[in-house]
């Protein structure tokens, strides 16, 4: 026997099973706990405050430069401006048009947050670099928006741009309709032509600190009903090296594991690389010229199956800010931004131990860094190194 589906039932049960698809995938962490509001957005606040003034006035420009580190929340904020410019409530409501914020409940703002609004249109320059696909943009700015009152193109990696696109996108640049917004984000502002920056406003994103991105993943694991180690959450904040994307790709990916509690040792296992204290204990063994001591952990380090280059950059990380702090502690106050006040207090009283003689071990390692990316035995050349450093 056949069954006949009319396109109208076929519609109901297509958009039906696709709403229960879409339900059973799981988002990204980072997509799931992306800021909906100015004031979620985390490390930026000069950025936000001149941005919400901007909203508040209606002085929204048409074309937007934000640069900086991966993972700062450039395309985040590009994606505030579009939500900004066609909140339905902001339009109708003066009051809450002083907060300077979007709504986050009327359609505009839900559709762009959904990523299903078709007057949002996000280009990834890496992969869609070349003439063709601005001209299609140039195309595309001609015709009005489809819904709302503004069209909003924003070209992530802006800098991957050839020549003949960038002149291309000059020219929408210089007159564009009174209802596009074109915003660029880029990690090489310096590969950006002068004639484009200088129409644009520029806003620079600063690496966000290893505080502020723990405070935030332990946000999220509360959220995720996840019990994290204090140790754990300082790593995964450090080896996000300053962007939150990394550090909450790397929770994600510790959370599909399955196990409702992480430890320190299940970050240094899923990254191959070691905690802070375990570092810093070895930094002791080669400023009181340990070398046993040295050699003897470098070998439980390797024999653990962790990242030895990884191992080396970070020792010599660790060396370089005990040495700036023996020469100048006043940098202590810079480094806050980078390290929480435990592992400060640590790398003071190791650079209270540092040397002159220190310096010529701390050349070595970065020379033997540059022999272990190229070597079939990466543990050789740190060895040596260590050995020659070392001698007394």
């Amino acid at each position: 026997m056949h069954y006949v589906i009319s396109s109208k039932h076929f519609r109901i049960l297509y958009t039906k099973y696709a709403i229960r698809y879409t339900e059973s995938m799981s988002l990204a962490i980072y997509r799931k706990y992306r800021p909906l509001s100015f004031s979620d957005l985390l490390g930026q606040e000069t950025i936000v405050k001149i941005l919400k003034e901007s909203a508040k006035q209606d002085r929204i420009a048409h074309a937007y430069l934000f640069s900086g580190p991966r993972g700062t929340g450039k395309t985040t904020t590009a994606r505030l401006i579009a939500k900004i410019a066609n909140c339905e409530k902001r339009i109708s409501d003066a009051k809450f048009r002083a907060k300077g914020e979007p709504c986050n409940e009327c359609s505009a703002c839900i559709s762009i947050d959904e990523g299903r609004n078709l007057d949002v249109i996000e280009i990834d320059a890496a992969s869609n670099r070349g003439i063709d696909e601005i001209r299609d943009l140039k195309e595309s700015v001609r015709l009005s928006p489809s819904k709302y009152s503004y069209k909003i193109f924003i070209i992530d990696e802006a800098h991957m741009l050839t020549k003949d696109a960038w002149n291309a996108l000059l020219k929408t640049l210089e007159e564009p309709p009174h209802y596009v917004i074109i915003i660029l984000a880029t990690t090489e502002t310096e590969k950006v032509p002068a004639t484009i920056a200088s129409r644009t406003q520029q806003f620079h994103f600063q690496r966000i600190t290893i505080k502020q991105i723990s405070e935030k993943l332990i946000h999220i694991a509360k959220g995720e009903h996840i019990s994290i180690s204090k140790e754990a959450v300082d790593l995964i904040a450090s080896a996000g090296e300053g962007s939150f994307r990394d550090a909450e790709s790397l929770l994600d990916q510790l959370i599909s594991f399955g196990k409702k509690e992480i430890v320190l040792e299940d970050v240094e296992h899923a990254i191959g690389k070691i905690g802070f204290h375990k570092l810093s204990e070895f930094a002791g063994f080669l400023l009181e010229k340990n070398t046993d001591a040295a050699l003897k952990a470098l070998s439980e380090i390797h024999e653990g199956g962790y990242n030895i280059a990884q191992f080396a950059k970070d020792l010599i990380q660790y060396l370089r800010r005990a040495a700036v702090l023996h020469y100048s502690p006043s940098m202590r106050e810079l480094f806050k931004k980078e390290l929480i006040e435990e592992y400060l207090t640590m790398l003071a009283a190791h650079g209270a131990l540092f040397k002159e003689s220190d310096l010529d071990l701390l050349k070595k390692l970065i020379e033997a860094y540059g022999n272990m990316r190229y070597s079939q035995f990466p543990i050789i050349p740190l060895e040596v190194a260590i050995i020659e450093g070392l001698k007394k």
